[in-house]
């Protein structure tokens, strides 16, 4: 039994490691690619963009390491099927769910890695990619430059400008009616203004230029008094000296995202907002026995104890319970929408909590799906692991990416939002898992005549009337 095991088990470690390395290397050199124009157009260094990438890639790695699971599973098992390597086990009457004991086992270890990874690596990579992103978001003031807003420039050299323009394209970085303030001399101002202009990097990426069209020069200055200077021009290149500035790190203290949380600082935000809830039930209820005491007419010194409001006479009526009605009404609203918002921020840590063991927990349903679905179709090869993982993949990531959207809404609870897809799944695994035994066959036959027998099959008994033979 124990050849047989290490046999099982060596059969699984080379398919997985080229399903890993593969599903990892797609997912990452398109990662990679999407961000990569925006990071070699600010001027970074190579070592910032290695640290971009090498962050960036445990997050790629708790997507396919389950993935990987089920395509070694698959594959690994459809080589023992096609081969009768499962059907010779099953002659020397070893039932074939012993092959699939030992990989159960090693499902549970792959889950606790996935677990611990996925709840120790992966929070202080995303906080630590989040940082490096909003420090490269910082790199260039001129691609932060705002529509119909006084924008200041700093130059390497001291020097002061301050733009604004109508119109800012992002993609051509072409400008409309364009005005610069220049401070740079001390007792002079020089205004330009211009119908049109285009920002464009020198080749080495540290000055701005700037080609205006259609304009005035105004220029200002203390030495005379009373005079100005004007000059109209029809093209013009002003270089801004050293506007892109040392790529600077800031720290990467600070408040965190429910993605950058371990599970045991979810927990924390998530017994924090259940005190901020109950707390705004006491205060609700509060408010609401006010308000029924006052609408059930208190007497006015009753109604002043419950209020530090002075009461007001108005054409000898007494205005301080109506008053504090309005108010209670008022701050029950606030007490509404403060209960929505923390509602929803429980949830949303709540979720991501479940999805950490749910993600982990998928690792042994995958190994459990996997040797049945390879069993039935012993001759799919490579097409049948690639479209059963695509839909299983699909199924999963769908009902898990769906079931976030949903609980983060508070629309369904996350519970059950994070372990829908595990349960449907389970549930398949252990179905085709009950009848493994009577699916044992040879490598004769036809695979796709052995799909469509299993679907007349099944027609056939979902159209056979009930209480026939």
């Amino acid at each position: 039994m124990k050849i047989l095991t290490r046999y099982v088990i060596r059969a699984h470690i080379g398919p997985f490691l080229f399903a890993f390395i593969a599903l990892t290397g797609l997912i990452f050199l398109n990662a990679i690619a999407t961000r990569l124009d925006d990071l070699a157009g600010k001027g970074l260094g190579l070592a910032v963009i290695g640290e971009f990438a090498v962050l960036s890639l445990p997050h790629v790695v708790a997507l396919t390491f389950p993935m990987s699971v089920l395509v070694a599973t698959l594959y690994a098992f459809s080589e023992l099927t096609g081969n009768s390597e499962v059907a010779a086990v099953a002659a020397g009457g070893i039932h074939p769910l012993r092959l699939v004991l030992p990989l159960v086992g090693v499902g549970v270890v792959l889950a606790g890695a996935v677990y611990a990874f996925n709840d120790r690596v992966l929070p202080e990579s995303n906080h630590r990619l989040s940082s490096l992103l909003t420090d490269i978001a910082r790199q260039s003031p001129t691609f932060e430059l705002r529509e119909e807003v006084i924008n200041e420039i700093d130059t390497d050299d001291a020097s002061r400008y301050f733009l604004r323009s109508s119109s800012i394209d992002p993609l051509t970085n072409e400008l409309a009616e364009v005005t610069i303030f220049d401070l740079s001399e001390s007792g002079e101002l020089r205004t330009i203004t211009a119908e049109r202009g285009r920002m464009a990097f020198t080749p080495d990426l540290r000055d701005l230029v700037l080609t205006l069209e259609d304009g005035i020069v105004l220029e200002v200055t203390d030495d005379r008094p009373g005079v100005f200077q004007r000059l109209n021009y029809e093209s013009q290149v002003l270089p801004l000296r050293g506007v892109v500035q040392e790529f600077e790190r800031q720290s990467t203290d600070g408040s965190r995202s429910d993605r950058e949380m371990t599970v045991d600082m979810l927990r924390d935000e998530v017994e924090a907002s259940v005190a901020e809830l109950r707390g705004i039930e006491e205060a609700n209820r509060a408010t609401s026995r006010e308000a029924v005491e006052i609408a059930l007419g208190l007497s006015p010194e009753e109604a002043r104890s419950a209020t530090s409001e002075p009461e007001i006479e108005q054409e000898g009526v007494l205005l301080a319970p109506l008053t504090l009605a309005s108010s209670a009404a008022g701050e029950m609203r606030i007490h509404r929408a403060r209960w929505d918002v923390f509602r929803l921020a429980r949830a949303r840590d709540l979720v991501e909590i479940h999805k950490k063991y749910a993600i982990a927990a998928a690792c042994v349903i995958f190994i459990l799906l996997g040797p049945p679905l390879a069993i039935r179709f012993p001759r799919g090869g490579a097409g049948m692991v690639i479209a059963a993982s695509v839909l299983v993949f699909c199924i999963y990531w769908i009902g898990l990416i769906g079931g976030e959207r949903f609980a983060d809404q508070g629309q369904v609870d996350p519970i059950v939002a994070m372990w829908a897809s595990n349960a449907v799944l389970f549930s398949i695994a252990v179905t085709l898992l009950w009848s493994v035994g009577d699916r044992i066959s040879t490598n004769r036959g036809n695979a796709w005549a052995e799909v469509v027998s299993l679907f007349g099959a099944t027609l056939s008994r979902l159209a056979r009337p009930r209480g026939g033979t």
